[in-house]
């Protein structure tokens, strides 16, 4: 009600009022304004009576939907990753290698093949190269 009268001003009250009185005449004002008050006072109550009902609808559904228990599941499951990366890193941050252990080879025994009774030595052997241009070893 109150967003027209911005726009209108004192002296358009005025004329408003003045057609008013002119139209419906003195005796029939104070009838016209009670029952307008009442009717405003009745659309009042309704807008109030719907938005309770709004309200206690909106109450039941969140308590039937248990909103609380499903944000702290979605929550839990978001959380439950975070942490198990946060447990690796600094489960890496505070890893020590252990010392690293020194294996014993044994030399490889020389290996026998069926086709022939040759002995095949399987141990490296040191190679020499020359380099043809200056006849040095690499």
């Amino acid at each position: 009600m109150y967003l027209f009268l911005n726009d209108v001003s004192g002296s358009e009250v005025l004329v408003i009022l003045l057609f008013i009185l002119i139209f419906f005449g003195s005796k029939s004002i104070p009838g016209i304004a009670r029952t307008m008050g009442r009717t405003i006072r009745q659309i009042q109550d309704a807008t109030n009576d719907i938005q309770t009902e709004i309200k206690k609808s909106t109450s039941e559904y969140k308590k039937d939907l248990n909103l609380e228990g499903i944000f702290k599941e979605t929550a839990e499951e978001i959380r439950r990753p975070l942490d198990q990366m946060v447990d690796d890193v600094e489960h890496s941050v505070k890893y020590t290698p252990k010392p690293k252990t020194t294996i014993e080879v044994k030399p490889e025994e020389p290996i026998i093949t069926e086709s022939t009774t040759e002995v095949v030595d399987v141990t490296p052997t040191e190679t020499t190269e020359t380099n043809p241009n200056t006849e040095e070893k690499i």
